[in-house]
């Protein structure tokens, strides 16, 4: 039996939690030193001991916990987890449904009622994600909900509550059916493998899966491509089926190489065809610029922080720099895919960036369309950090 603790809540923080705002901050704690355990249960009232709301305790980030009801009589017990699970894969039924698509996020942290948890499936089996020790607590839960609602194949957790800063690199096998490795799944008929027992990453992010889709069915066809911090190339395989005359992917990871070949290869591309280049894709621009080359489209998908032995590149600060230097080398009428993670701006600071970027060059430009999270990650109104991801089609006129 978890133990159950009463916090009261500085007025200055009343308001937003009684609108609904989900993470538990610890300036917004008067007696936080009253809580020891992680996964305690924490209720949370105003000073005149009126009810804001339950959750858990948990460190995350600048977080110390998440509100889960702000109903008092409710328990946060198996059945509270087996609702949620339930109303969130219901939420997706029809990706379950999509013989075409066998990878995406089954569970979205606060947006689906639970922060601190995600869950992404991957083809029958499952990936759980715990941000906090608090939420790892309840494991035993979150598994058996899972079970009792789904057939699970296999599996696997990521724990990403920091230990030294770094990703508790144990086994991440839990359960079940080990899958294969590489599993093969499926998104809008693209094939990805990927590895659920190899760190913190898998080999795709599911977020951008509209946005591919958008590049191989709209952008692509004719077209020379550039795709850097590329990652595994999942951008460029969705080019070169969208049939991309060329593309190349640049990116700083050693891995990157091998890990993009093999995407070309599972969905049966020649990847001798197209260019795959580990090195500072800072260095690459450079280059580019002094031998002149110029593609017909850029994805532009930088972390949030990223650090290599001669730059430091931090979202908020430094987007504009890196996207003026996008633009010297697309062709006029060219089009820029401009991405970013980064959850500490939104969509309005973003467009100001583009502004900034254009007019740092001298060029003009057009907004072509927008895209946040796909509907499988689900956000919370109140939550605006968690609707983090930003991406813009940007044409550059000539």
């Amino acid at each position: 039996m978890k133990k159950n603790v009463r916090l009261k809540v500085k007025p200055s923080y009343v308001k937003g939690l009684k609108a609904g705002y989900p993470l538990i901050t610890e300036d917004a704690l008067q007696n936080i030193s009253h809580v020891k355990e992680e996964g305690t249960i924490i209720e949370l009232f105003d000073d005149k001991s009126v009810f804001l709301g339950k959750g858990y305790y948990g460190k995350q980030n600048k977080g110390r916990g998440w509100v889960l009801t702000q109903n008092p009589q409710e328990m946060i017990d198996q059945n509270f987890f087996e609702k949620k699970i339930k109303k969130a894969i219901d939420h997706r039924e029809a990706l379950y449904n999509d013989y075409e698509t066998t990878a995406f996020r089954v569970f979205n942290g606060e947006g689906d009622g639970i922060g601190g948890l995600t869950i992404d499936h991957y083809n029958g089996y499952y990936v759980l994600t715990w941000y906090s020790e608090g939420i790892y607590t309840f494991k035993n839960e979150v598994i058996e909900s899972l079970k009792k609602i789904v057939k699970v194949k296999g599996l696997y957790e990521k724990k990403r509550f920091a230990v030294k800063g770094k990703y508790i690199d144990d086994d991440d096998f839990v359960e079940g059916e080990q899958a294969p490795s590489p599993l093969l799944v499926r998104e809008n008929g693209i094939h990805f493998a990927v590895y659920l027992n190899d760190g913190a990453m898998v080999g795709v992010f599911l977020d951008q899966r509209d946005v591919r889709k958008t590049i191989r069915d709209r952008y692509a066809n004719g077209k020379t491509v550039l795709n850097t911090f590329s990652y595994t190339g999942a951008f460029s395989v969705a080019a070169a089926l969208g049939g991309a005359t060329k593309t190349t992917s640049v990116d700083l990871a050693n891995r990157s190489r091998s890990k993009t070949q093999e995407q070309f290869s599972v969905n049966g591309l020649d990847y001798e065809e197209h260019d795959i280049i580990v090195e500072d894709v800072f260095h690459y621009f450079k280059y580019a610029v002094r031998k002149e080359l110029l593609f017909d489209l850029v994805i532009l998908d930088p972390p949030s922080f990223a650090r290599s032995k001669k730059h430091t590149f931090s979202a908020g600060k430094d987007y504009p720099e890196l996207l003026a230097q996008a633009i010297q080398i697309t062709e006029e009428d060219g089009v820029i895919v401009a991405s970013s993670n980064c959850s500490t701006f939104g969509m309005r600071k973003f467009k100001d960036f583009i502004a900034s970027a254009f007019k740092q060059t001298g060029g003009a430009y057009e907004i072509l369309e927008e895209f946040k999270l796909p509907t499988d990650f689900k956000t919370h109104k109140e939550f605006k950090e968690g609707n983090y991801l930003k991406v813009v089609f940007i044409k550059k006129l000539s």
